[in-house]
């Protein structure tokens, strides 16, 4: 088995398409496929922010529920779009407002329709994925070596939003631990959440979030050849977006 795995998308559309095409994928029948029969797995936050976070879904629900073509985790931005589907009272702020105002401009029957294809998505997808055949773990904000086997409230907590302090950044970002600089384990954890100027490789972990929203990069995590690519975001620079960690 060889697999590419993808960073936080944020409804970057048209640099999604872009990656495919730099991995070597064809489009055909609404998705794309690989001539040596590579997976692509997203590492989840498909939307919000971005310009066209309802393109992602459409794509994303047909290469992994309609073609299986593909694997996808959530991400905590997953997490809240399923909320507000759910009709959940969830704030829209942090980038869920741009989606909900795609989504509000859809005729109702476009909008059962993406609601529809979001929450099965969702509803289908692990927690975080173990693939052996590569020796990875893929989960959205990392895992901990002792989390992994584990599903209860706080490994999804960890999964979904990181290793939280509890306090904030001015922005009202959470500050979080760097989980990566702890870990031992021989398995690879492909992870994303918090954007990075470069792909951050330590210890067996790589964050692949090199921020495309925020005008940096997509970037693609390939395994087993352990190979990193990326292209380039075509939306504006916010420089204050980014991590950086000693």
């Amino acid at each position: 088995m060889k697999i590419d795995v993808i960073g936080d998308i944020h409804g970057c559309i048209e640099e999604l398409h872009m990656l495919f095409q730099k991995l070597g994928y064809h489009y055909q029948n609404g998705a794309y496929v690989h001539p040596n029969d590579r997976i692509p797995v997203f590492v989840g936050d498909l939307t919000d922010r971005g310009p066209n976070s309802i393109a992602v879904i459409q794509l994303v629900y047909r290469m992994v529920i309609e073609e299986q073509k593909a694997k996808y985790v959530p991400g905590n931005h997953c997490n809240k779009l399923y909320r507000f589907f759910l009709g959940n009272n969830v704030q829209q702020k942090h980038g869920l407002e741009t989606t909900v105002a795609e989504y509000e401009v859809l005729s109702t029957r476009e909008q059962k329709i993406i609601r529809k294809q979001f929450m099965t998505l969702y509803d289908k997808a692990p927690l975080y994925l173990e693939i052996p055949e590569v020796s990875a773990v893929i989960a959205h904000a990392g895992i901990k070596e002792a989390y992994i086997g584990r599903s209860d409230k706080k490994v999804k907590s960890f999964v979904l939003y990181g290793d939280v302090t509890g306090a904030t950044h001015p922005d009202g970002r959470p500050i979080r631990r760097d989980w990566a600089k702890h870990y031992k384990g021989s398995h690879w954890i492909v992870y994303g959440h918090t954007p990075v100027k470069e792909a951050r490789i330590i210890n067996k972990t790589i964050n692949i979030d090199t921020g495309c929203v925020f005008g940096n990069a997509l970037t693609a995590f390939q395994l087993p050849e352990e190979k990193t690519v990326a292209v380039e975001s075509k939306q504006p620079l916010v420089e204050e977006k980014f991590n950086s960690f000693d």
